[in-house]
């Protein structure tokens, strides 16, 4: 995985100023560090410069970017992020084509692949991906994203130019683009967060490329154009076939993103999902004579504080530790500190260059950061809830009769420590109900569905589209930001296709959450693990967190007139929460986002509008 930056314009030379715009170029990647701290470029011509930071998985030796190619007189350049699963067929292809390659790089053979066959040469990629390649012969910049938004690619107009970046702080970095929000922005953030509107960068001017797009900027402007998309179409198959196609695929999936020239690692949970996963990794390594290192996540005391609940209803150790003696993996027990916690919601903020998913997003970017000490890649169970309906809300009846979004259906509390001025600007309810509905309008339908399972599709759509794209920015940037590549095998292309047109019944055959993959892992799994209940990623039980956020809150938030959050704040409905925040048990986002988790959205707020100095507008 890498970073990526860099601008185009048509109307300028920026040779002419190459001091000026290498610097740009320079700091854009300085910024994004972190996602590629071992190696970075950058090129620099006419009308576009191109800005690489490398983190060294596949090829480390020869690997480097940006990546050019000289055909003729014209020189092709390449800035890309991400992994290809299906290289080696890929470049086979190409050399009976007549095509030669220098190194072993998935980079060469996306660059090969583009000039063989056009811009349209994305539909034969599986993988995770952004990229930007520009093409001299037809003076156009390309950007592409992978199908499920995994790798994200953010740009903004300034006027005739263009610019691109991993992550927005790379936009921002050009002189002259300034940190403003609107209306809708604010919406997002308060309203919608953290989940983003597909294609949204909150601030004003910023975009990202819509997940199975491509974009053209030429000199007759940018173009977005779609290249994937889900599809409804009858399934036919028995449920034995749909079992044996599925697991094929989530096994294929698997195998494939093991590919790497350094150690891989998994995540484990002791939940289906990331069990299977390392189950066929650890099987893989075996026939090597490899053994598998894992890795399992927890809060410090919460062994002792654990109280189970409906959303939480065990903790993961028990399972964990049969997992790890079912694999017999190198295994690690990772826990955070409540300070620690607290601490990493500050650099999750910085992560993202938005709020958050609060003490979530904080304490998975603290255990990646102890991860990336002894490995580069990580195998993860994440999208297989979303994918294969293992969420609450695919099976309450309140959810599936609601008209919003299935994981914040009470917007009361968001509301509840907003001002009534700021409520009455926002028009917080007609912008949900606004974006709900634009999704459920983009529902890929079949004429032939019940009304039952249209509305079906309709949460399934409203979960890949919204929630799993959250858990997935998550999981890059608290990953990338220790230059940790988290892959996440369930959420290939051809997994995403063939179990969009399951039928219920089969996913969840006799009422069973993910009965369907729960059948794909029989001769991969124990019993115990395939049949125990979804347990959300953990949350602390240490009440000493509350406090401190509360602490943090008062001091930071209430104590300083000049926190820019505070406009839109009631202080005191404020600070009667603070006083008694255990009383908040409502889910403010999702299955954890309860009064803790809202306290720590409030600071991430004040905190990032505080560090881009943001404007409104």
């Amino acid at each position: 995985m890498c970073g990526i930056g860099g601008f185009c314009n048509f109307h300028k030379d920026f040779i002419r100023y190459s001091q000026k715009y290498t610097d740009i170029l320079t700091h854009m990647h300085q910024l994004q560090a972190h996602r590629g701290p071992d190696d970075h470029g950058i090129y620099l011509t006419g009308h576009v410069g191109l800005s690489h930071a490398r983190l060294s998985v596949i090829d480390p030796a020869k690997g480097h970017q940006p990546m050019l190619c000289k055909t003729g007189d014209h020189t092709f350049a390449i800035v890309y992020n991400g992994e290809l699963y299906n290289t080696k067929e890929l470049r086979q292809e190409l050399i009976t084509l007549g095509k030669t390659f220098e190194t072993t790089s998935d980079t060469e053979v996306i660059l090969s692949s583009y000039l063989e066959y056009g811009p349209d040469f994305v539909t034969r990629l599986n993988g995770i991906f952004a990229f930007a390649i520009w093409d001299p012969y037809q003076e156009r910049l390309l950007l592409y994203r992978d199908r499920s938004g995994i790798k994200p690619l953010f740009y903004s107009l300034q006027k005739d130019t263009l610019l691109f970046a991993s992550e927005i702080k790379g936009i921002l970095a050009v002189p002259g683009v300034k940190a403003c929000i609107d209306r809708q922005g604010l919406n997002e953030i308060f309203g919608i967060g953290p989940a983003r509107t597909s294609g949204c960068g909150v601030f004003q001017g910023i975009h990202e490329i819509l997940p199975g797009c491509f974009a053209v900027f030429n000199k007759e402007g940018f173009r977005q154009n779609c290249y994937w998309k889900l599809k409804s179409r009858p399934h036919i198959d028995s449920y034995q076939t749909t079992v044996e196609k599925t697991t094929a695929l989530v096994l294929d999936s698997i195998r494939r993103q093991m590919v790497s020239d350094v150690p891989i690692c998994t995540f484990l949970s002791g939940g289906i999902d990331s069990s299977l996963v390392s189950a066929v990794c650890a099987a893989s390594l075996k026939e090597k004579g490899k053994q598998l290192h894992t890795f399992s996540f927890d809060f410090a005391g919460n062994r002792e504080s654990f109280k189970a609940n409906s959303f939480q209803p065990s903790q993961d150790r028990p399972y964990v530790e049969q997992m790890v003696a079912f694999l017999g993996s190198d295994h690690q027990y990772l826990e955070c500190t409540t300070l620690d916690q607290a601490d990493c919601l500050k650099q999750s903020v910085d992560a993202h260059d938005l709020p958050a998913m609060a003490d979530v997003d904080a304490s998975l970017l603290y255990f990646c950061s102890q991860v990336r000490q002894s490995h580069k890649v990580a195998l993860t169970g994440e999208c297989a809830d979303e994918i294969f309906g293992g969420y609450p809300w695919f099976h309450k009846e309140e959810c599936f009769r609601s008209n919003t979004f299935p994981w914040t259906m009470d917007l009361k509390a968001r509301q509840i420590l907003l001002n009534h001025d700021f409520l009455e600007y926002l028009g917080m309810e007609e912008y949900v109900a606004m974006r709900y509905q634009e999704s459920i309008d983009e529902t890929p339908r079949l004429p032939e569905d019940t009304p039952q399972e249209k509305r079906r599709r309709e949460i399934s759509w409203l979960n890949q589209r919204w929630f799993m794209q959250t858990l997935l920015n998550r999981m890059d940037r608290t990953s990338m930001f220790s230059g940790l590549e988290a892959r996440v095998p369930f959420a290939d292309h051809r997994i995403l296709e063939y179990v969009w047109n399951v039928p219920w019944d089969m996913k969840a055959k006799n009422g069973v959450a993910k009965a369907l993959l729960r059948e794909c892992g029989r001769d991969y799994l124990p019993n115990e693990i395939r049949h125990r209940r979804k347990s959300p990623y953990p949350k602390t039980y240490d009440t000493g967190y509350e406090s401190l956020l509360a602490q943090r809150i008062r001091n930071e938030i209430l104590g300083d007139f000049s926190s820019p959050v505070l406009q839109f704040l009631d202080r005191a409905k404020v600070e009667n929460f603070l006083n008694s925040p255990s009383d908040y048990g409502k889910p403010w986002y999702g299955q954890l986002m309860a009064g803790p988790q809202m306290m720590a959205y409030l600071w991430q707020v004040n905190y990032w509008m505080k560090k881009y100095q943001i404007q409104l507008v």
